[in-house]
């Protein structure tokens, strides 16, 4: 039986280049929700004005940085990260929002695009795990932990 050719971090190299394809629809959904995310913090209207335009600045601070983390371990992985809008567009399950000012609508939207987020990220972790890839595993991980105490927050406040 062929040995598994190896990546440049010793993962096989066939299961790690289709983890960074999971890992760029993962980028893809993240630009867009990132964008999202800006334009409700730039647009929002009404009585909780303040409150939210914080928490969203708030939210597109994380976001940048993720975005940035899932985009330098798809190199890490061998494979390079999307890089234009036409790809981010094409590959997001996550679709944009325009034109939102109501501070609710806003929240809404943001629970189900993290709803999304999180079904992505639990895919990747089990195939993370498959691969053998703790560095993915670790940060899928991190990002749902993360996450599923947010949506409850949000939830929570929707209500």
């Amino acid at each position: 039986m062929a040995k598994a050719k190896k990546n440049q971090i010793g993962l096989d190299a066939t299961k790690a280049k289709k983890l960074a394809t999971g890992l760029n629809t993962l980028l893809a959904n993240y630009q867009v929700f990132y964008m999202n995310i800006r334009g409700f913090h730039w647009n929002i209207k009404g009585e909780k004005f303040f409150e939210l335009h914080i928490k969203f600045e708030e939210l597109y601070n994380d976001i940048i940085l993720k975005i940035d983390e899932i985009a330098e371990r798809i190199v890490t992985l061998g494979e390079t990260p999307h890089h234009s809008y036409t790809a981010f567009l094409k590959n997001s399950k996550i679709k944009e929002h325009t034109n939102v000012t109501d501070g609710m609508a806003c929240v809404k939207h943001i629970v189900t695009d993290f709803q999304t987020l999180l079904e992505l990220q639990r895919e990747l972790l089990g195939m993370s795990d498959d691969t053998n890839d703790e560095g993915t595993n670790s940060l899928m991980s991190d990002y749902i932990r993360a996450q599923e105490k947010i949506v409850w927050m949000y939830n929570s406040y929707l209500q």
